[in-house]
């Protein structure tokens, strides 16, 4: 293709959460919410006094574009709508609950995505539901489902073109949980637009990229 976009950092943080889950029917598609933990970098460059001064947002959480605002909410309901095999005019079909909030970081995303299981997985085991994250991201490198039970954390893929990714069940709840870390300059902007062009070049998709993050 000779035209590329790139989705929002945010899109990015949440599809890549949730999509597995969509794709096989293992969630329902009302009633998903979405809170997600922001660096700063997040919200764009625009020097606002109240959540993009360090001075003013170190040592303070902030939500911003709440209630349905937020202009990243159409494109992760089409997000939706494609993971579930349908075209962008069943976007439709699918309610997204959606949060940021900034926090004190200059950079990272960290999706909490939940959603109400479906009777098909509620007949499944946990471990069976897990499995489906990890075959849906086994040919993709950028992609890793961590081990049972380790969180992700933004720390470890600053820098990076990676996403972390968790998926937890509460049965109590009825829900399911999914957790995606991305660093929104470069898995939620810049990196995954080199790997686009990569691709539309007949390059290594990782070529220019890396999956290791430069916490100590």
């Amino acid at each position: 293709t000779k035209r590329i976009a790139g989705p929002g950092c945010n899109v990015t943080a949440t599809t890549l959460a949730l999509q597995p889950g969509i794709a096989q029917g293992l969630v329902e598609p009302a009633d998903i919410v979405a809170d997600l933990v922001v660096g700063y970098s997040g919200a764009g460059k625009n020097l606002k006094r109240v959540n993009l001064l360090a001075a003013e947002a170190f040592g303070s959480a902030l939500p911003y574009s709440v209630g349905g605002t937020h202009r990243h909410i159409p494109e992760i309901l089409q997000n939706f709508a494609h993971a579930a095999g349908k075209n962008a005019s069943s976007a439709n079909e699918f309610t997204l609950g959606f949060t940021p909030i900034l926090v004190p970081m200059a950079r990272g995303i960290l999706a909490s995505v939940s959603a109400k299981l479906t009777d098909t997985a509620l007949n499944m085991s946990d471990a069976e539901i897990r499995q489906v994250w990890t075959d849906a991201y086994a040919d993709q490198d950028f992609m890793i489902v961590l081990p049972e039970g380790v969180m992700p954390a933004t720390a470890n893929i600053i820098g990076s073109n990676a996403a972390h990714i968790q998926v937890a069940i509460d049965r109590k709840a009825g829900r399911l949980l999914a957790f995606a870390a991305i660093d929104n300059l470069n898995r939620g902007t810049a990196g995954q637009a080199v790997q686009s062009l990569n691709v539309a070049l007949g390059l290594p998709e990782d070529a220019g990229l890396t999956k290791i993050g430069v916490a100590p």
